[in-house]
């Protein structure tokens, strides 16, 4: 942990410039005393830092001193392409992997170019977890999950209480919800109550696999597979502009292909997927007075009885 933050303060020193014990303090989160400590024990072991008094001072290396711990290790460099996802690096552990990668990337730059990844953080920032998540925990599954992907090791994990044995191609974040994706299937990891990677041995990783186009495919068969049925509604020329916002995202191609000519006042049929009838109840309620439902005759009720409770309301 020490030869770390030691490495740490000297690629700080040689990425900034100068900084004071106080902001080095901040950055590794430790006491200033410690950074005391450590300036000491670096100077004690050949590296030229001296300290700057007066206003404007602080600690230095002797200009035109570079260290050579600039090289990524495979981990520092992995970790790198994953930055700008900083919560995801945490949860997974990756976290003091990937300051360390992005401090040598920066003490490799040249002077002029210095001060571009402090731009770059102070102009753009990710926040995956939707709007109004809890803040939770991530997954105790993760870090296992995390250390069995980088490495291809398999794992025997504990899954809804079934016990199975899997080969972690990758990780996905969606909506601030963790899934671990094997060659063929995708798992949440919060369901997860048990995994143990077997670090002894690896599996052979198909080349041709792609994360990306895998997740895109199954996500996007996972929800059209939640459609189970379909209602008929009648929409207003607003209500048709609605459609997108309201129905469910793999619903509304399907919706907008059904969809015949419009009628004397513009209104339009469409024959809607839904998950349920009482899914599209909440759905259908959005459109306000600008859709009608044709069928099923149950749904149609339900509507009508909450217009004239509404009108009931406002009377």
């Amino acid at each position: 942990m020490r030869a770390a933050r030691l490495m740490s303060v000297l690629l700080l020193l040689q990425s900034r410039g100068g900084m004071t014990a106080a902001e080095l303090a901040r950055e590794l989160e430790v006491s200033e005393r410690t950074v005391h400590r450590d300036l000491a024990a670096l100077s004690e072991a050949g590296v030229p830092v001296y300290a700057d008094r007066g206003r404007g001072g602080g600690y230095r290396l002797l200009e035109g001193y570079r260290t050579r711990l600039t090289g990524l290790d495979r981990a520092e460099a992995q970790a790198l392409f994953l930055s700008g996802v900083p919560g995801a690096l945490r949860e997974m552990g990756l976290g003091e992997v990937a300051a360390t990668a992005r401090l040598k990337a920066a003490a490799a730059l040249s002077p002029g170019l210095r001060d571009a990844p402090a731009t770059a953080a102070q102009r753009f920032h990710l926040d995956a977890p939707g709007w109004f998540a809890s803040e939770s925990p991530p997954p105790e599954a993760l870090a296992p999950l995390a250390r069995a992907v980088w490495d291809d090791h398999p794992v025997t994990a504990l899954y809804r209480g079934a016990e199975r044995t899997l080969e972690p191609y990758g990780l996905v974040l969606k909506g601030g919800v963790w899934y671990l994706a094997t060659r063929t299937a995708i798992y949440r990891v919060d369901r997860f109550s048990a995994v143990v990677p077997h670090l002894d041995r690896r599996f052979d990783r198909d080349p041709g696999f792609d994360l990306a186009a895998f997740w895109s495919e199954r996500a996007a068969e996972f929800a059209r597979s939640l459609l189970r049925t379909h209602v008929t509604v009648r929409l207003s020329p607003y209500g048709l502009r609605m459609l997108r916002f309201v129905a469910d995202p793999a619903a509304v191609g399907d919706a907008l292909a059904s969809v015949g000519e419009p009628d004397g006042q513009g209104w339009v049929t469409a024959r809607l997927p839904v998950e349920s009838h009482k899914v599209a109840y909440g759905q259908l309620m959005r459109f306000g007075p600008d859709a009608e439902v044709l069928d099923p005759p149950e749904l149609r009720t339900l509507m009508a009885d909450a217009a004239a409770r509404m009108a009931a309301l406002y009377d």
